[in-house]
């Protein structure tokens, strides 16, 4: 088992694993840099099982024992492509990482699924469905993200708008006020701007919403936090999964303020789809 692709063969892995050894891969694919710096006595009780526990675990992945494991892992963090994705090598073809790219996606979609909180997207639907006005933000690569959800909610009969330039963004957030939402999104939750017009925006009296890393400043800052964990070092490697992940929820969320305004909203759905036909070539039927 090569120690370059340690990371992805876990990830791959996770069905066939048990629970216990489950239960320590999500612990270390959430955060992989922090389990190579990690005691075997605190990675088993962050992953809420026994120290044999882990033990098995690293020796399935064929190393001889936890600090083996912790070699390897730290071997893989900078193994693939410098600033492309960790996953792929560099004299991969295009049919290696093609389904590479594919492959980690699917995985880290699955692992975000089964870990996010329900209560919370409720309670994210709840601010959503309450707000007068809906701001959505994000730089870099959560700028389009943040794009992607201007273009769902505005078809909720609320005053919606994205931005992605941070002098924009800390003029709207200090002229905000009690029934507004600012929802961020960042994978990192460490860009600075971010974090200080969050803090803007909820001095204001408005409700911050952050799509972010769990713990981390941005989430500190905000009102309501949805936790997203997706082992993704975005400062060595461009954005690719963590975005998609961002998107999906976003689906979710629109899902549920869909659900919640009732069969009485859907002829304003409608009305929006149908206003597009005119644009559209119609369907080949060959």
């Amino acid at each position: 088992m090569h120690s370059q692709n340690l990371i992805n063969i876990i990830s791959d892995q996770l069905p066939n694993l048990n629970k216990s050894e489950s239960k320590v891969a999500r612990v270390i694919l959430a955060d992989p840099d922090s389990a190579t710096r990690s005691s075997i006595a605190a990675l088993a009780k962050a992953a809420e099982v026994s120290e044999p526990s882990v033990n098995r675990f690293c020796k399935r992945f064929n190393a001889a024992g936890f600090p083996d494991f912790k070699l390897k892992l730290a071997k893989a963090l900078v193994s693939g492509v410098r600033f492309v994705n960790r996953n792929v090598d560099p004299d991969d073809e295009v049919s290696s990482y093609t389904p590479k790219i594919f492959d980690g996606t699917i995985n880290n979609l699955a692992m975000v699924r089964d870990k996010i909180s329900h209560s919370r997207v409720n309670q994210v639907v709840d601010k959503l469905i309450q707000a007068k006005r809906i701001y959505f933000f994000g730089v870099g690569a959560s700028g389009s993200v943040a794009r992607d959800a201007e273009n769902k909610f505005f078809r909720f009969n609320l005053p919606v708008s994205f931005h992605d330039d941070v002098l924009m963004q800390r003029m709207l957030a200090s002229t905000g006020s009690t029934g507004d939402v600012f929802f961020f999104i960042s994978h990192t939750g460490r860009t600075k701007e971010v974090v200080e017009i969050a803090e803007i925006a909820r001095a204001s009296g408005s409700t911050v919403i952050g799509l972010t890393a769990p713990d981390s400043p941005l989430a500190q800052v905000s009102s309501v936090t949805l936790d997203v964990e997706v082992p993704e070092n975005t400062d060595e490697y461009m954005p690719m999964t963590s975005r998609i992940v961002h998107l999906v929820i976003l689906d979710v969320l629109a899902t549920g303020v869909t659900l919640r305004r009732g069969p009485d909203f859907l002829p304003h759905l409608e009305k929006i789809k149908n206003s597009l036909k005119p644009t559209r070539y119609p369907r080949s039927n060959s």
